[in-house]
């Protein structure tokens, strides 16, 4: 492959992220897709509309890319979360900081940049100290707390996390225990989202089928448009224009970091545009077409102090947890989970235990205040 067709098929990969973006950042607009959403409608009104659409999107994601595998096209090893390493005490830290956090903050990472779409100022804010708080976890001085203390403490497996390999005691091969299992668990996940009415309306199948196919879009873009068995300079394997120089689908807490890292020396030729910051791009883009087309856009600001200070306080935990945990509710669940890795499941379980407590906190300061 000669230079200038190499630049130009991550050219593409970087377009066709671009586009998954945008189609994120429009279907989340319209149909209210949100994490923290949906356990916020469960924990306060008893409301499993939104989870259901999440469950459908979590399905759809798991059996796209188990099929995948199972064509050969994509391995789990070959992302973030498949491979041996499992430092479980830092997704189960990093997911309750992250959810406790997006509480706080109104919405994940993801929902954030939504909001900025919508006209949301307080967003922006977010973003800033989201992304910042993720840099410093990333390279400075909440990187040297997490690599000396919740980092060192992991198991290493015999093999990689996802289940499938997990389970290859079950005999058959990688690819058709993904395409069981992924069928399976995604299937019993469709099942149930569609099980009631709420889980079959317009929005709730727009969202759900909408996400789950975006993820599994992004795989591919990622894992199989984008993959080079041979990179003609390093002569290795490569999957282009990925930050992690891995696999990558959707996650909205390391592209935020890069994102400002990109604007604050973007006179440094040594950076370069990577599928997750077009992403970002896309996401924002997306939402604020849908909002401006519905006439929904509208400016908001900070309601007072203690608005601003939960705002504040929720971003940075996101940042400093997200990282920590190697995603978020987008990357660890929808991404991470669609791979059946054992990581994603713990970081997942942990971030909804953390938006937990953070909602009866808020129910129990409320009712203090009466």
């Amino acid at each position: 492959m000669t230079d200038a067709a190499l630049a130009a098929l991550q050219h593409q990969v970087l377009w066709a992220a671009l586009a998954l973006g945008l189609a994120f950042g429009a279907i989340a607009q319209r149909s209210h897709f949100c994490t923290m959403g949906a356990v916020a409608d469960v924990v306060n009104i008893g409301d499993w509309s939104r989870m259901r659409m999440w469950a459908l999107a979590a399905g759809v994601a798991i059996i796209g890319f188990n099929t995948m595998v199972a064509l050969g096209w994509v391995k789990a090893a070959d992302s973030l979360y498949g491979g041996p390493s499992l430092p479980w005490l830092s997704y189960t830290v990093g997911g309750l900081l992250f959810g406790f956090g997006m509480v706080l903050a109104s919405g994940c990472g993801s929902k954030t940049l939504v909001r900025i779409g919508g006209g949301n100022l307080k967003s922006i804010v977010v973003f800033g100290v989201l992304g910042l708080s993720a840099w410093a976890t990333l390279r400075g001085v909440t990187a040297v707390l997490r690599v000396n203390t919740v980092d060192r403490v992991q198991w290493t497996l015999p093999g990689g996390q996802d289940l499938p390999s997990l389970l290859a005691g079950l005999g058959g091969t990688p690819g058709s225990r993904a395409l069981l299992l992924g069928g399976l668990i995604g299937g019993g996940l469709i099942l149930w989202a569609l099980s009631r009415r709420e889980g079959r309306s317009a929005d709730a199948l727009l969202g759900g089928l909408g996400m789950g196919g975006l993820v599994v879009g992004l795989w591919w873009v990622s894992g199989v448009m984008g993959h080079l068995a041979e990179h003609p300079q390093t002569l290795g394997e490569a999957f282009l224009a990925t930050a992690s120089n891995r696999m990558e689908s959707f996650s909205f807490v390391a592209p935020l970091a890069q994102v400002l890292d990109g604007l604050v020396l973007f006179s440094d030729v040594s950076k370069r545009l990577t599928q997750g910051m077009v992403v970002v791009a896309g996401v924002v883009l997306g939402s604020a077409a849908v909002a401006l087309a519905r006439r929904s856009f509208r400016w908001e600001g900070f309601g007072g102090i203690e608005d601003t200070a939960n705002h504040l306080l929720g971003a940075a935990l996101m940042g400093v947890g997200g990282v920590t945990a190697l995603g978020c509710t987008i990357g660890q669940g929808l991404s991470g989970l669609s791979t059946l890795s054992l990581g994603s499941v713990i970081a997942l379980t942990a971030v909804f235990a953390g938006a937990v407590v953070a909602l009866r906190w808020q129910v129990w300061r409320l009712e203090r205040s009466l």
